[in-house]
């Protein structure tokens, strides 16, 4: 168990287990979050350490972030390194069902948009994408636009229950959402076009006030098609609206 800084340059080569839900901020000051690792997790210490902060990276999808010194002891090194798994094309979309039932559930229980947030009951839209998935042991990268850069792009008129669908801007892609079919999906979204929290909107013009302002946004959409392999080093940190929204 890692228990101070004066351990931590000698356990930047261990993996460690969360041993309880943990949150990664996006600076040493640790005030706002970039993301949350679920007891069980996998994660690595780095060289990278400030007074109060050490940056770490979640082993399962290579996302970095900060973790307060104060919550070190909730690190415990793991018995054996993550392993990702291997999935079929024909294996995920069998499972499909059960992805789309986690989402469903999800906003049957009170909750609100939290950016960073995935361990529920509160998500942003990309952390409920990622968490949907791994709950049938199938990850995906951490944010909306290396989600979208991880999928298998798909016509709009190719879409299937399951498939995600992604919005923002012409550059990037800063929202997604999981299609359920008959032009609807689910997603959580911010207050300030959204419905802060987890809902269904309809990919129209056609919609209510925030399936209008979100499909004027519309990217494209992905298909899930394996499993994220991690690189085993830290990769990108979506910045302001970069991917969460």
């Amino acid at each position: 168990m890692v228990t101070n800084q004066s351990t931590i340059q000698n356990h930047q080569s261990v993996e460690y287990n969360c041993l309880a839900d943990l949150n990664l901020y996006n600076s040493p000051e640790c005030q706002s979050l970039a993301t949350q690792a679920s007891a069980g997790r996998h994660l690595r210490i780095t060289s990278n350490y400030q007074d109060a902060a050490v940056e770490v990276y979640l082993c399962e999808d290579d996302y970095p972030g900060w973790v307060s010194l104060t919550n070190l002891d909730l690190l415990q090194p793991a018995t054996l390194p993550y392993q990702a798994r291997l999935w079929a094309e024909s294996e995920i979309k069998k499972l499909l069902p059960e992805v789309i039932s986690f989402t469903h559930k999800a906003m049957q229980q009170a909750n609100y948009y939290l950016w960073g947030g995935t361990v529920g009951p509160n998500y942003d839209c990309s952390g409920l994408m990622q968490t949907a998935f791994v709950s049938v042991g199938i990850w995906l990268p951490r944010d909306a636009y290396q989600q979208e850069g991880f999928t298998q792009p798909i016509a709009m008129t190719e879409l299937a229950p399951g498939d995600l669908v992604f919005f923002g801007t012409p550059q990037k892609a800063t929202h997604v959402g999981l299609y359920l079919g008959d032009n609807h999906y689910i997603h959580s979204s911010g207050k300030t076009q959204g419905r802060n929290g987890i809902g269904i909107d309809v990919l129209s013009e056609m919609g209510d006030e925030v399936s209008r302002s979100y499909y004027q946004q519309l990217r494209g959409a992905g298909r899930v098609v394996k499993s994220y392999e991690p690189r085993g080093e830290a990769g990108g940190r979506a910045q302001g609206a970069g991917g969460k929204s």
